[in-house]
């Protein structure tokens, strides 16, 4: 097959694949094209059934037709198991010669000479295999095997998504009306919740409208006539416009959009949708989707180019009935908010005491929005890739955020067995409130102070309500989140005074602005290829000295008569970062003395220890700086090289890493050789598993969210520190995550602990 047409044919098959409606006819469509273009007597797809350890026959062209759905193998039988066990391609000359070979008279397989078969594997795990045969002995060319392998790997993601979405069973055609269905993503914010879905989609974005029963049926079809009237003025207008700019051919888009947009056209399409029930939005939606699947397959190179232009139309007619719609769902109690990414601005607008819960399609583990969720106590589950966003409205859903799953239309049984378990977790916490007035000191008499993580003013108010010693890390860029515009000076002023009020004798370590990576300002977005690594918290700063100072002074006057302010410099990577900002500081201290007229207590400075080049410097920055602050979260992704914001690579993203362990043990040494007070405050403080090791190492306080203070509170109040330090030294021998978290677990269950333990939370499905 020569490499053009090999292309083409690979593009028009994947195409096709995608447009199919379910697995079953994707599978069928599929086979036929395989088998048309690789001029193949026959080509058939097993799909591994996990539950009874079989390779099922799911589709195929050249067998016969009442063998599909029925005939199977063991994953050790025949060729086929061979494929799946070896994990690699099987290219047969003689394939009945084979000694793993199996006579199915079923399936009338024993004319066919040649045998190729291709794994199917989604991230790391056999599917199913492919198999072509021809009656011909032949030993089928490295461009077949090319050819079948890049295909398997493109029908992988259709049978992963198939296997998630389930009725699950996609070994049986799919049922009709709502069926029970879940899907894994990565825990974020841990708990269990019970609800309705409620999606929260971007304007004009055509994907991620969900599909909706019309109210009013009379009134969808109004507005749809006002946006399409609206969006053929729009576009006269711009032909308009543009007569004097543009020939009269290249304006000929103007005259395609009206013909489309004639009443006999599209919007007759989308009004008959609405006439069976559908709302505006989601009937405009499934026609531009409709012909879009129809355009990519086009033979037609300009044809196929009209996709773009189909689909901004469509984003225009959205546009405007979306300006018209006051029909949005209310975000009322026992809401689990659904979008394809949340940013923390859009979060914290809402009702946050009515959200059960948190899923999102995109994002991971320790995303900003994470962990505001997480200090608002509310259950997330992100990176569900698979979740097909518009058809969940008013879906009742359960939200199992300690195993990263999403049960969709869950039947009796599961609701009721969640029930059981949200009523443990309520008396759990129920239980944790007597810690509200305990120190953190060890059964053998040590101390570990515990801090609190703000940015919004409920936690500061957690904060104080559990106890927290202070504040470990204020995360200045929230108020800069949530406006339009950078905030000024006395606004930030005013802000930073009620978090030190509140803290009053106590210490608040304010983190200068750290935006960049996951965390964008609307109104001055960064856009980077790899945003992880750069131009972000000092190095952002430090080249926008106006808004460094502005910063700095507002700090400093908020701190007047309080003198508990502690400050924080983010992403710092060289000694000359932090000699510029102590000299921007020092300067703007002066000033603002000056212009108030009163004498400020020089603030301690710390650096946030996130670049892993920091480890080898400890002794030039203890010249420079009071303290240090461990931000593990971004520590540990520079530290492993994966990025935490990818749900694909969340598995190798880990605290309990060796490697981690083993640095943070090192650092707390060096730090106290010099002096100098460390603390951490990533979400590695937070889990109490990690919290007992930190405190065996030394670190001097632990920063973490105010939901989980009660809980390393607990934790630190059954475990001796001759026990952490005994745990931390058997830890740091050992070479996996995995084993080093299970002994932690081991411990806690043992120690009367368990309900601090995820995993006991697990629900077999």
């Amino acid at each position: 097959m020569a490499n053009t047409m090999q292309l083409e044919t690979l593009r028009r098959i994947v195409q096709e694949v995608d447009a199919s409606p379910s697995l079953h006819e994707a599978l069928d469509v599929m086979v036929n094209q395989v088998a048309e273009a690789m001029d193949a007597d026959v080509c058939s797809v097993y799909l591994l059934d996990e539950r009874n350890h079989r390779y099922v026959l799911m589709a195929s062209h050249g067998l016969k037709l009442e063998a599909v759905g029925n005939v199977s193998l063991d994953t050790s039988e025949g060729l086929v198991g061979l494929v799946g066990q070896r994990e690699e391609i099987v290219n047969l000359e003689h394939a009945p010669k084979h000694e793993r070979f199996i006579y199915l008279p079923e399936t009338g397989e024993e004319v066919f000479n040649s045998f190729l078969g291709v794994p199917i594997m989604y991230r790391r795990k056999v599917m199913g295999v492919m198999v072509i045969q021809n009656q011909e002995s032949q030993h089928f060319s490295e461009a077949a095997e090319s050819f079948l392998v890049t295909l398997c790997a493109q029908l992988s993601g259709v049978i992963a998504h198939a296997h998630v979405v389930g009725n699950i069973d996609v070994f049986r055609k799919p049922s009709s009306g709502p069926s029970y269905q879940t899907y894994q993503g990565v825990a974020g914010a841990d708990g269990i919740a019970l609800g309705r879905a409620v999606i929260l989609y971007p304007a004009a974005d055509l994907n991620s409208i969900p599909d909706r029963e019309a109210e009013d049926i009379s009134i969808e079809l109004e507005l749809l006539g006002k946006a399409v009237f609206a969006v053929r003025e729009d576009i006269k207008n711009l032909d308009a416009k543009m007569q004097d700019s543009l020939m009269s051919e290249e304006r000929a888009l103007f005259s395609v959009f009206l013909r489309m947009l004639d009443d006999n056209a599209l919007p007759a399409e989308i009004s008959a949708l609405i006439r069976e029930g559908h709302w505006a939005q989601g009937a405009v939606r499934r026609v531009i989707e409709k012909h879009v699947n129809i355009f990519a397959q086009m033979e037609d190179g300009y044809l196929r180019e009209r996709v773009s232009d189909l689909k901004d139309l469509g984003r225009r007619i959205l546009a405007h009935l979306q300006t018209a719609d006051t029909s949005h769902k209310e975000i009322t109690e026992d809401t689990i908010l659904i979008g394809e990414e949340i940013s923390t601005a859009a979060l914290v607008e809402m009702p946050i005491g009515n959200i059960a819960a948190i899923v999102t399609t995109e994002g991971a583990a320790n995303s900003h929005m994470v962990i505001v969720a997480r200090a608002l106590g509310i259950p997330t589950v992100v990176g569900v890739t698979e979740l097909p966003i518009s058809t969940l409205d008013d879906a009742e859903i359960i939200v199992d955020a300690y195993q990263g799953r999403v049960f969709v239309h869950p039947p009796r049984r599961l609701r009721t067995r969640y029930k059981e378990i949200k009523k443990d977790e309520d008396q759990i916490a129920k239980d944790l409130k007597q810690y509200e007035t305990k120190s953190a000191i060890t059964p053998d008499g040590v101390a570990m102070p515990l801090f609190v993580n703000t940015g919004l003013m409920i936690d500061v108010v957690r904060g104080v309500q559990r106890g927290a010693k202070g504040v470990g890390l204020y995360r200045s860029e929230i108020p800069f989140m949530l406006r339009e515009r950078f905030p000024g000076e006395e606004e930030q002023r005013a802000i930073y005074r009620q978090q030190l009020s509140h803290f009053a004798n106590k210490p608040v370590v304010m983190r200068t602005l750290d935006i960049g990576a996951d965390k964008d300002l609307p109104y001055f977005s960064i856009e980077e290829e790899n945003s992880a690594l750069g131009w972000r918290g000092i190095r952002f700063t430090l080249d926008h000295p106006e808004i460094f100072s502005s910063q700095i002074r507002a700090m400093l006057k908020a701190s007047i008569g309080l003198n508990n302010l502690h400050i924080l410099l983010p992403m710092i990577t060289s000694v000359s970062e932090v000699e510029e900002a102590l000299y921007l500081l020092d300067r703007d201290l002066s000033a603002v003395q000056e212009e108030e007229q009163v004498k400020i207590t020089r603030p301690k400075v710390g650096i946030m220890i996130e670049v892993p080049s920091i480890l080898l410097q400890i002794d030039e920055f203890s010249e420079l700086v009071d303290f240090f602050s461990v931000g593990s979260n971004d520590l540990i992704q520079y530290l492993l090289a994966v990025d935490r914001n990818n749900p694909r690579v969340a598995s190798v993203y880990s605290h309990f890493h060796p490697a981690i362990l083993r640095a943070l043990t090192k650092l707390v040494k060096e730090c106290h050789q010099y002096d100098k007070p460390i603390s951490l405050c990533g979400e590695m403080a937070g889990d109490p598993l990690t919290a007992i090791l930190l405190m065996a190492m030394g670190f001097n306080t632990l920063s973490m969210s105010s939901s989980n203070i009660l809980r390393v509170r607990k934790a630190i109040c059954h475990v001796p520190m001759t026990d952490a330090q005994d745990l931390l030294e058997q830890v740091l021998k050992l070479n996996n995550p995995l084993m080093i978290k299970s002994l932690i677990e081991h411990y806690f269950r043992t120690h009367g602990l368990a309900d601090m333990v995820k995993s006991n939370r697990t629900v077999t499905v």
